[in-house]
C-alpha cells in the first residue's frame, strides 16, 4: 500500500546514491530487499537482502568517481513509483566495454521501487 512518504523515501535514496552515502541508500530498505540490475533487457546483477544490498553498494563505489541520476518523471501506483532517469557519472577504473578512467558516461533509464510495510523491498535499475 502506497504511503506519502513513499516519494519521499525514494527521493532521500536517489540523493544518497549520488552522495556514495550507503548507510543513507540502506536506511529505507526492507531487511528482504531485491535489487536487480537490467541492462538491454538481460538481468547482470541481482542481490537480496539489505546486507547483499550493501555489500554490492560498497563495491561499486569504486567504480566511479562521481555519479548522479536526476528524475526527469515520477509514475506513483498504490506501492510502486517508477521513475525515469537521467544518468551520468565518470569513470573510475578501466571497463571491459572500453570506458577508461576520466571518461563520462551518459545513460537514460528508469528505476522502479515497490514497497512493503512502508520500506523499499524491490528495486530494479533498468537500461
Amino acid at each position: 500500500m502506497k504511503t506519502s512518504s513513499s516519494p519521499q523515501i525514494v527521493e532521500a535514496y536517489i540523493e544518497a546514491y549520488n552522495r556514495f552515502d550507503i548507510d543513507g541508500m540502506v536506511r529505507h530498505l526492507h531487511d528482504d530487499v531485491v535489487f536487480k540490475n537490467i541492462s538491454n533487457g538481460e538481468v547482470n546483477l541481482t542481490t537480496t537482502g539489505k546486507d547483499d544490498f550493501r555489500q554490492q553498494a560498497e563495491q561499486a563505489k569504486q567504480y566511479f568517481s562521481q555519479r548522479a541520476q536526476r528524475v526527469t518523471n515520477w509514475q506513483t501506483t498504490d506501492d510502486r513509483i517508477e521513475v525515469l532517469i537521467d544518468y551520468s557519472a565518470v569513470a573510475a577504473i578501466e571497463f571491459p566495454n572500453g570506458l577508461k578512467p576520466g571518461d563520462t558516461l551518459h545513460l537514460q533509464g528508469k528505476s522502479v521501487f515497490q514497497f512493503a510495510d512502508g520500506k523499499i523491498i524491490s528495486i530494479e535499475d533498468i537500461s
